[in-house]
């Protein structure tokens, strides 16, 4: 299925904002922006929310707001995209990184405790892919510590856990609107919280520094334009309405493709979670274990799938700290010397065995559109999969015999 999706409800708002004169972001808001912020937060039982340019100014906004200062530590999942770590760099913070759980490729909140230090001020949790982490547990210790939790909800639109819309459970929550995600704008992001002093606070930052809407607290502060514009606030309307309907229909073919393709050699499932009451499936998230079937690398895998009309991915994230697109140095970002003896070396001070596992050897994604067809299209990728892994093992067969 082709994604983004457009229909005569996203041209129709367009054609509002053409034939009218606020096609930016001023007056602040917009009117398709606010409109639709109001029913973002609503559906994600939140109080308010913000639309902003991009996801990684959510980010970096709603760092700002909790007060996240330079020289503050903010704790971090190492297996997510750069995109989650750069807004802490960007407002001059240390990002700290733990593993993820194996079982849902989210921060392992067992992890978190043994890196905190007097430094530390927040814990930036990311949903990834179609679980959630768990904020549960994460939420006790930030409460223990006295911790901020931003979450970061690029995949997570509509998502609930235990009743509490993503984003709506830490101070403030992050989403993403980039071309990829289960509502897009093509760019843009929204940030969401119940705290009104931290929502204004996020307005004036990215507002250019303006007074927010209501300014019940008088805050001042340097702030950037960073409002998103008519034109993509526009189709975004249309698109959240249409999210209950999207999210069944992945959610009833990503259950028919798990039925079909549990128990296949070579292929797990990341563990299933009750807590999650409405799952947001930005992509469907599987194992692929070489050993299983004669050490066929996973790439070979993804190099088959792909031959056979399914598009997925292997290396979709790696390790934030070696990721090629995060060439850290101290001279940059000054607060990886303040107080240190010398500078911290994040490209080679840590070790997250299961983040390079799933980097590395197992993760494979599937897209969220390969799930918006028919179960007769859910077939065809599950086929496709048997039939790779079936290859795999006939060449596995063989060469033994000829050894």
């Amino acid at each position: 299925t082709q994604w983004p999706m457009a229909t005569q409800a996203e041209a129709d708002a367009l054609l509002d904002v053409l034939h009218g004169t606020g096609w930016g972001g001023q007056p602040f808001p917009g009117k398709h922006a606010a409109a639709f912020a109001k029913k973002f937060a609503e559906v994600h039982t939140a109080k308010y929310a913000q639309c902003v340019n991009t996801g990684t100014v959510a980010i970096q906004a709603a760092l700002k707001a909790v007060g996240i200062k330079p020289g503050d530590e903010v704790i971090c999942p190492a297996y997510t995209w750069e995109g989650t770590v750069g807004p802490v760099l960007l407002i001059n913070a240390v990002p700290v990184f733990v593993d993820i759980d194996p079982e849902t490729y989210c921060m392992d909140w067992r992890k978190i405790e043994q890196a905190i230090t007097p430094k530390t001020k927040a814990i930036l949790p990311v949903h990834l892919g179609m679980r959630f982490a768990d904020m549960d547990e994460i939420l006790k210790i930030a409460k223990k510590h006295n911790l901020k939790v931003v979450e970061d909800c690029a995949h997570a639109h509509g998502g609930v856990w235990n009743g509490k819309g993503a984003g709506s459970m830490g101070d403030v929550g992050a989403f993403s609107f980039q071309s990829s995600k289960l509502i897009t704008s093509g760019e843009g992001g929204c940030v969401i919280t119940n705290n009104l002093e931290y929502m204004e606070l996020v307005q004036s930052y990215i507002n250019a520094g303006r007074a927010s809407v209501t300014d019940q607290h008088k805050h001042r502060i340097i702030g950037f334009n960073y409002r998103l514009g008519e034109f993509q606030a526009a189709v975004l309307g249309p698109q959240l309405d249409r999210l209950p309907q999207h999210s069944a229909t992945r959610t009833r073919n990503m259950k028919h493709f798990e039925d079909r393709v549990k128990g296949t050699t070579g292929i797990g499932l990341l563990k299933p979670e009750p807590r999650i009451t409405r799952t947001a499936p930005y992509g469907y998230v599987m194992k692929y274990f070489a050993d299983q079937v004669g050490g066929i690398p996973r790439a070979n895998f993804v190099a088959a799938m792909q031959l056979e009309g399914v598009h997925c991915d292997g290396l979709f994230y790696e390790p934030v700290y070696k990721s090629s697109l995060f060439p850290v140095k101290s001279e940059d970002f000054p607060a990886l010397s303040w107080g240190r003896e010398k500078p911290l070396d994040l490209r080679n001070m840590y070790s997250c065995p299961e983040s390079d596992r799933a980097a590395y050897q197992e993760g494979v994604w599937f897209p969220h559109q390969h799930f918006l067809g028919s179960i007769a299209d859910v077939d065809d990728i599950v086929n496709a999969i048997h039939k790779v892994i079936e290859r795999s093992e006939e060449r596995r067969v063989g060469k033994e015999c000829r050894s």
